[in-house]
């Protein structure tokens, strides 16, 4: 009996099998279009994990991260007790969560008004020029930011000087740095966030403002009642990502803006390890701050799926 009850499982496994590699042949061009992006999530998330020891190692050139000398916890002992570690893990909340605060309504504000143009033609225009910026890199981004906003050169300087006011210095000015992050980022960022949002919106029963209509509903009631509640899930899954991300404040966009006279409200954790491991060639102390931010993020992506779910709305998982 025992025999024959092993046969028939090796059989089904063998059948099993079988429709895997039928299935795999028939759908192979997709399988291959995969591998890509496998190989890249491999080479560049999973592969750098290895030098993830070294927040535990004192470096030594000579002997390699395998065969540098174990520390323990000694690396963030030291970076706990760095003030300058401190302000950069301030100043990463501020800024993250500034944006978040500023930044974050934008794409949803956006969608929503161009969602209610009835011009098609004036429509595409107007998500091509909003969409733009995203494509352009924070060091280009950063030069435009600099021609405007220049007092000797820029067009804010020569608006103040021709009418013989002497601008305030915007660019280096630790007071302005800050709201300068928030709207160059919602500049850059929010034509392209736009696109979840409208692509959410495709999906709504027109039958539903028909019916809020035949109610006596006005434009605003039918957003409000209808459209808004539409974007939920998408608005739920793009807050929990933000959040999850916090300790990421946007590296390139604070490097390429920031300068000495603003560390003091603009260096945060990804330019202090920037500064840690190459310009001061710790790269143990480093791969330990990158080590608590990542842990961190980790926490906060944990905390707010957990949060959204207790409040109705679907997490991540």
């Amino acid at each position: 009996m025992e025999a024959a009850v092993k046969d028939a499982r090796r059989a089904k496994k063998k059948i099993d099998h079988k429709k895997l590699r039928r299935r795999i042949y028939n759908h192979r061009y997709l399988y291959l279009l995969i591998i890509p992006g496998m190989l890249a999530l491999i080479v560049f998330s999973y592969f750098p994990m290895y030098g993830i020891q070294l927040a535990f190692k004192e470096f030594k050139y000579n002997l390699g991260i395998w065969g540098s000398p174990w520390v323990g916890w000694e690396n963030f002992e030291k970076i706990f007790k760095n003030p300058d570690f401190w302000n950069a893990f301030k100043n990463t909340l501020i800024i993250s969560f500034g944006k978040i605060i500023t930044g974050f309504p934008v794409p949803i504000i956006l969608a929503l008004l161009l969602n209610e143009l009835k011009s098609t033609k004036f429509k595409k225009v107007s998500q091509t020029v909003m969409y733009l910026p995203y494509f352009v890199s924070w060091i280009v981004m950063a030069g435009l930011i600099s021609n405007i906003f220049s007092i000797n050169t820029g067009i804010y300087g020569k608006v103040f000087q021709s009418f013989g006011v002497e601008p305030t210095m915007i660019l280096g000015n630790p007071d302005y740095f800050r709201p300068l992050i928030y709207l160059s980022s919602i500049w850059k960022g929010a034509g392209w966030g736009t696109i979840i949002y409208l692509a959410a919106l495709s999906g709504v029963d027109p039958s539903l403002y028909e019916s809020a209509r035949l109610d006596g509903a006005n434009r605003f009631q039918q957003v409000w009642y209808i459209t808004l509640p539409c974007l939920t899930f998408a608005i739920s899954v793009n807050l929990i990502l933000d959040i999850g991300g916090v300790m990421n404040a946007g590296f390139d966009q604070i490097f390429n803006l920031y300068s000495a006279g603003t560390y003091g409200v603009g260096d945060v954790l990804d330019t202090y390890v920037y500064r840690l491991g190459i310009a001061d060639g710790k790269f143990e102390m480093s791969t330990a701050v990158g080590l608590f931010k990542s842990v961190i993020n980790c926490i906060l992506l944990l905390v707010a799926n957990k949060s959204a779910k207790l409040l109705g709305q679907e997490g991540l998982y």
